[in-house]
C-alpha cells in the first residue's frame, strides 16, 4: 500500500487508515482484533482512534476504543510498527471526560489530563499524532465547512490557540506526542494554528482531519489550498459519508444493525433533502461503469493531491476488506468527470 509523507515530518503513512471509532459499542473486542490483524496484513499502519471513543460516547464507554488498541499492540509486542493517532476533545457539555467533572477545554490542564490517560489506555508512552478533536471556540458547525453560516457568540471563556499550542509544544518536549494535528478546524483556525507556530508558540500541525466525501467536498473550498500550501494533509473521514453513499438507507431502509438503525440522532447531517438524489446519481455512475460504489467513492478521496489518508472503518469485516481493496482501485478520467457533473448539480448535500 502506498506510504505519504505526514505533513513535513519524517513519518510515512498508509493511504488509508484504520478508524475504530465502532469498538467497544458496536463492535467487540475480538472483532476489532480481526480488523487490526487483517488491516495490518494489507499495508495499513496508520491507526486512528480518540478519548472519546466508541460513539456514541457516553460516561459507561468513554475510552473504551482505547484501552482495546493498547491491548492489542500489548498483546501483539507491535508498538514500533504502528502510526498511532489520537485526539483531544474540545469544547464539551459532557461531564465525564475530566476527573473533577469540569466541562472539557482546550486548556493545559485539561489536554495534560487527557494525554496521560490516553497514554495509559493505549498502553504506549508515546502517540505519534495528537490531534484536537475540534475547536475550543464556539464554530457554525461541526464540520467547520458550513453551507449556510450561523454566526455563534464567542464563549467568554475560549481558550486561545497560542496557550492551547503552549500545553502542546510541553507534551513534545516530555516525549508524550510526536506530533500535532487538527480535526474538524476551518481555513481561519487552520491558519492561525500555523501563524502561531510560525511565531514560536508549539509545534507546527501536520494534519487536519475533516469529513470529506462525493457528498460533502466543502474542503476543497479553502482548506484545499493550505494543505497543498502548508503541507497538512487531510486525514479524510464520512469518506463513505457513514454509509450513505452505498444506498443503504436509501428510500427510509434501516438495515438491522446499521449505525443509523441503531442510534436514532445519530448522522443527521447526512439525511438532508439532497442527500437521496446526490447518492442515486452517484450510484448511477458506478452502475455505469460496472464498479463498486463504495470503492469508486474511496478512491476518488483517495486521489485528491491534498489527501495524506483516507479513514476507511467498518462493523463486518466484509465492509472492511471492500475499504482496503479500493486502494486498488483504477479511477479514470470518464469516471472523474461523470462525478464532477453530477457534483455540479448536487453540490455538498451533507456538509
Amino acid at each position: 500500500m502506498e506510504k505519504r509523507k505526514l505533513g513535513r515530518t519524517d513519518l510515512e503513512v498508509s493511504s488509508l487508515c484504520l478508524g475504530t471509532m465502532t469498538w467497544g459499542e458496536q463492535n467487540t473486542k475480538a472483532e476489532a482484533y480481526e480488523q487490526l490483524d487483517y488491516a495490518i496484513d494489507q499495508g495499513i499502519n496508520f491507526i486512528d482512534t480518540a478519548e472519546l471513543y466508541p460513539v456514541p460516547s457516553r460516561a459507561a464507554t468513554q475510552g473504551r476504543t482505547e484501552e482495546i488498541i493498547g491491548d492489542w499492540m500489548a498483546d501483539r509486542s507491535n508498538r514500533s510498527d504502528v502510526i498511532l493517532a489520537t485526539k483531544v476533545v474540545g469544547r464539551s457539555m459532557s461531564d465525564y471526560f475530566r476527573d473533577d467533572k469540569s466541562l472539557p477545554r482546550l486548556t493545559r490542564r485539561h489536554i495534560f489530563e487527557a494525554v496521560d490517560k490516553s497514554l495509559k489506555r493505549l498502553k504506549t508512552d508515546y502517540i505519534d499524532l495528537y490531534q484536537i478533536h475540534w475547536p475550543d471556540r464556539k464554530v457554525t458547525q461541526f464540520g467547520a465547512n458550513p453551507i449556510v453560516y450561523d454566526h455563534p457568540e464567542p464563549a467568554e471563556d475560549e481558550t486561545p490557540i497560542a496557550e492551547t499550542l503552549a500545553a502542546m509544544q510541553e507534551l513534545v518536549t516530555a516525549g508524550k506526542i510526536r506530533h500535532l494535528g487538527l480535526s474538524n478546524e476551518s481555513g481561519w483556525g487552520t491558519m492561525n494554528y500555523l501563524r502561531s507556530a510560525d511565531e514560536g508558540v508549539g509545534p507546527r500541525v501536520v494534519s487536519i482531519q475533516n469529513a470529506y466525501s462525493l457528498l460533502n467536498r466543502t474542503f476543497e473550498v479553502n482548506l484545499a489550498e493550505i494543505a497543498l500550501r502548508e503541507q497538512v494533509g487531510l486525514l479524510a473521514y464520512s469518506s463513505l459519508a457513514q454509509g450513505i453513499i452505498t444506498g443503504k438507507y436509501l428510500d427510509g431502509k434501516r438495515p438491522e444493525g446499521a449505525r443509523m438503525s441503531l442510534f436514532k440522532n445519530f448522522g443527521a447531517r447526512y439525511f438532508t433533502p439532497g442527500a437521496e438524489p446526490a447518492t442515486r446519481a452517484y450510484l448511477k455512475i458506478a452502475d455505469d461503469f460496472g464498479v463498486d460504489v463504495a470503492q469508486m467513492a474511496l478512491a476518488f478521496v483517495e486521489s485528491r493531491p491534498f489527501t495524506t489518508s483516507v479513514i476507511i472503518g467498518a462493523t463486518r469485516m466484509e465492509q472492511l476488506k471492500t475499504d482496503i481493496a479500493a486502494h486498488q482501485f483504477t479511477l479514470t478520467d470518464e469516471m472523474e468527470k461523470a462525478i464532477n457533473e453530477v457534483h455540479m448539480v448536487h453540490a455538498n448535500p451533507c456538509p
